[in-house]
């Protein structure tokens, strides 16, 4: 998957994998609220130019591996992610909000880990190669030659 966004004057290839539970972890994303859930989130993502790669909607906790534009951040993406399903399925599904009283679907907090097609130890080899040979072998940050 080497696809890289081009926008205006940026390229970008910004990857996260992003995982959230129902509130106390009831499993209650099943039957029509799981097939919901999972159609919320691909229209919630297609409006806000969020690319799935790839995702799962299990009985009590989602998946996403997602691709993002740089302007947007991943707590504001997860945030719209369980804010505007969390309301729609509660709105759909009244049999929710006697097991969801206070309004919360979601449990509070996400996990979320960087994605991409190259690894930290590429990355730094590639930094490495442009220190400038005058330049003290112990220093993170190098002055290019």
């Amino acid at each position: 998957m080497d696809f890289q966004r081009v926008n205006g004057h940026t390229v970008s290839r910004l990857s996260v994998h992003i995982v959230w539970a129902t509130k106390y972890r009831y499993a209650v994303l099943q039957g029509d609220i799981k097939i919901r859930c999972r159609s919320l989130l691909i229209q919630i993502c297609e409006a806000e130019g969020i690319q799935i790669l790839k995702g799962v909607v299990s009985k009590d906790h989602v998946h996403m591996h997602v691709e993002y534009r740089p302007s947007q951040d991943i707590s504001t993406i997860v945030k719209l992610l369980k804010g505007r399903s969390s309301g729609k399925l509660q709105l759909e599904f009244p049999e929710l909000k006697k097991r969801y009283w206070g309004r919360h679907f979601w449990a509070i907090g996400f996990g979320c880990w960087s994605t991409g097609n190259i690894t930290d130890e590429m990355v730094n080899e590639y930094l490495e190669h442009h220190r400038n040979p005058n330049q003290n072998g112990n220093e993170n940050f190098i002055i290019g030659d």
